[in-house]
């Protein structure tokens, strides 16, 4: 399970946030917390129990500093978490002060639970290719990993798929923790067996799902579609 750190200064939003990434298979809330000195207090407790928070989620304005602050003393302390910066700041020289310093992604507020998963899916798929030991196989390998990165995965869909039908057939396939078929997601979705398929295939081929037959009384085995949970 990847452990994530929420700082966010705002209660309503924090628990927002929180709940998105609870929702999100794979990560785990490790605490949410309202300012810099919090943060820093749980990141240093987390390593002290041996283990580490993976990810932090860091708004940059909070009432005892800012974000790209507590991110540098992190570092000068050795934390090794990676940052997603969320927030309200659209400030260009902002941002590229975010991505100097190590900022992962940078997620503007106001936002949905879809964008925070895609872009939470997006660090899953980034770590498992980066995650192994050992070398890159080549050039192409490190820039597949970093474009998780810094490309949103739904940025640009197939011909002939929609984001919102997308969102909503994710929401179905969020919802059956133990697998479903593209007829039962379809009918869940409100669109055709073979619409939803269409959409389970693309979630199947973006990494976000997994399918896998699912074996009856009689007859041929039945695909049953899942999201993917990441190992770690």
């Amino acid at each position: 399970m990847i452990s994530v750190l929420v700082v966010e200064d705002d209660p309503v939003a924090a628990a927002a946030h929180s709940l998105y990434v609870q929702r999100t298979p794979g990560f785990r809330v490790e605490a949410t917390v309202h300012t810099c000195a919090d943060a820093l207090r749980t990141l240093d407790r987390a390593r002290a129990d041996g283990a580490p928070v993976d990810l932090v989620l860091l708004d940059l304005y909070l009432p005892d500093g800012h974000g790209l602050r507590l991110f540098r003393t992190l570092r000068a302390a050795g934390h090794a978490a990676d940052v997603i910066a969320v927030t309200s700041a659209r400030d260009l020289t902002m941002v590229r002060q975010a991505v100097s310093v190590g900022v992962v992604q940078y997620l503007l507020k106001p936002f949905g639970a879809a964008a925070l998963t895609d872009r939470l899916d997006s660090y899953a798929r980034y770590r498992r290719t980066l995650g192994r030991s050992g070398e890159a196989t080549g050039q192409e390998e490190v820039d597949q990993a970093l474009a998780l990165l810094r490309t949103p995965e739904r940025a640009a869909l197939p011909k002939g798929l929609s984001a919102p039908t997308l969102e909503t057939v994710e929401a179905v396939l969020r919802e059956a923790s133990a697998g479903i078929s593209a007829a039962a997601a379809g009918a869940a979705a409100g669109v055709s067996r073979i619409t939803a398929r269409r959409y389970l295939e693309y979630l199947v081929e973006t990494g976000v799902a997994v399918r896998e037959p699912q074996y009856g009384q009689v007859g041929r085995p039945e695909l049953c579609y899942r999201r993917r949970v990441d190992p770690s």
